[in-house]
């Protein structure tokens, strides 16, 4: 057996198919379990060349780090892949109390036995640059630094007031940590220079990544880097798209594979408790386009009568479906219809409203046998895709205009939900069209 390239934990699930999503369309078969596989799950992928666990870090707290980390962790380093990676979303929001990057690579550093902890969060493919350590990311075809981006400076849970992530990352870590800037990486003597960064930081140092040059280059730093038992690796996506570069360079990519549009369904079901204005956009670009929506209140979800709730929302949700219709059930219509400070008074709530929001999408495709639907949101899919007693995904279809929001192939024992077409879309991805997209099966 081919020993694997890359092992991989996200730390949300939409995240995780966003990294699946870049190797499986690159030419390196990836699997995705829903958490630490069963031996027998586990063999039936056993020719894959990088295996991944989808999370829920991103919303846990430093203890529930502590908690459940490290078996994942370790369960990782038994593959015996060239790299491991923590994979966090690439605008990097974050808190020491909640989603603490620093404090998973703190237990992954110590895990794995290593010195430094590299770290690349810059992908030009998802519009993400970093500069001198500073991170930048687009909204609607404009470029804005982290800390003044109209959304993520506005995160619900974790809003980004530090665009240094040397200094956002410092908060949440007592390691040092250090930079290899963009005049490091493109000096003549790289190689020398990176060397002495890694050897005078004892604890993590951050790649720059700003275009496909320093992309490149800093795969190639990484790559390089590797050691015996597995490299212990942070960052967003943007470090496969820095891998795969380096490994192509070395022979090691299979041929691309040819990803066939799976088709048009007649209904799509979807489920969202993103706030996003980009979900907002698209949810009302979908309902010019063939789908009901149906407003869910949050507050009713999770209260003393939820059960209540969740029953009537599927019994609409039915309806319309018979009705020939696609559905999406929303929790929220943009930032203005944001509940989250309500929310966050009620204890577990959040985690709560996914799986409600799985439970909801579970029972409409048990009773209306739908092949396709999608759970939109990051947190909410972290929550929501366990209700649907799913172990593993594959990637069915690559939306190379918005990667990061595959339409993939739920594997696992429970028959209404073994074979779903099911994609993953965080709040921030995708065009005005993509619920109509993914409907009807197309690559854009």
């Amino acid at each position: 057996m081919t020993k694997p390239l890359l092992t991989y934990y996200g730390d949300d699930f939409t995240g995780s198919a966003d990294v699946m999503e870049a190797l499986s369309s690159n030419g390196v078969p990836t699997v995705l379990f829903l958490g630490v596989p069963s031996a027998a799950t586990t063999a039936r992928f056993a020719d894959y060349r990088a295996f991944g666990i989808a999370g829920t870090s991103r919303s846990e707290t430093p203890a529930w780090m502590d908690e459940h980390l490290p078996a994942i962790y370790a369960w990782l380093k038994e593959r015996d892949a060239a790299i491991c990676h923590y994979k966090v979303c690439s605008t990097f929001d974050s808190s020491p109390d909640i989603g603490s990057i620093g404090k998973a690579i703190d237990i992954g550093k110590a895990l794995f036995g290593q010195p430094v902890v590299p770290v690349i969060v810059g992908a030009p493919q998802l519009k993400r640059y970093t500069a001198f350590g500073n991170l930048f990311a687009a909204y609607q075809d404009r470029v804005y630094r982290i800390d003044r981006h109209p959304v993520m400076s506005r995160h619900p849970v974790t809003p980004m007031s530090e665009a240094d992530l040397t200094l956002h990352l410092a908060k949440q870590t007592s390691l040092p940590v250090g930079l290899a800037d963009l005049v490091a990486l493109a000096a003549p003597d790289a190689d020398a220079r990176i060397d002495r960064i890694v050897e005078s930081t004892p604890g993590v140092v951050l790649l720059d990544v700003d275009s496909a040059g320093s992309q490149a280059e800093a795969g190639r730093q990484l790559w390089r880097l590797r050691r015996d038992g597995g490299l212990f690796t942070a960052g967003s996506s943007g470090l496969e798209y820095a891998l795969l570069q380096a490994w192509k360079s070395e022979g090691l990519l299979e041929a691309k594979p040819e990803f066939a549009s799976p088709g048009k369904v007649d209904r799509l079901a979807v489920v969202s408790g993103s706030v996003s204005p980009t979900t907002e956009r698209q949810i009302r670009n979908a309902t010019e386009n063939g789908f009901d929506g149906i407003a869910l209140d949050p507050l009713e979800v999770v209260g003393e009568n939820a059960d209540s709730a969740i029953e009537t929302a599927i019994a609409e949700g039915v309806k319309r479906l018979k009705n020939g219709r696609s559905v999406i059930l929303h929790t929220a219509l943009g930032p203005s219809a944001d509940r989250g400070t309500d929310i966050d008074r009620i204890p577990g709530a959040r985690h709560k409203l996914g799986s409600a929001l799985g439970t909801i999408l579970r029972r409409l495709v048990e009773e209306e046998r739908l092949t396709r639907a999608v759970i939109a949101g990051g947190d909410t899919s972290s929550h929501a895709l366990k209700e649907l007693r799913v172990d593993a995904l594959t990637t069915l279809l690559p939306l190379p205009q918005t990667p990061g929001s595959p339409l993939c192939t739920a594997h696992g024992s429970y028959e209404p939900t073994n074979g779903l077409q099911i994609a993953l879309k965080g709040g921030q991805v995708g065009t005005d069209g993509y619920f109509a997209q993914i409907r009807d099966g197309r690559k854009s």
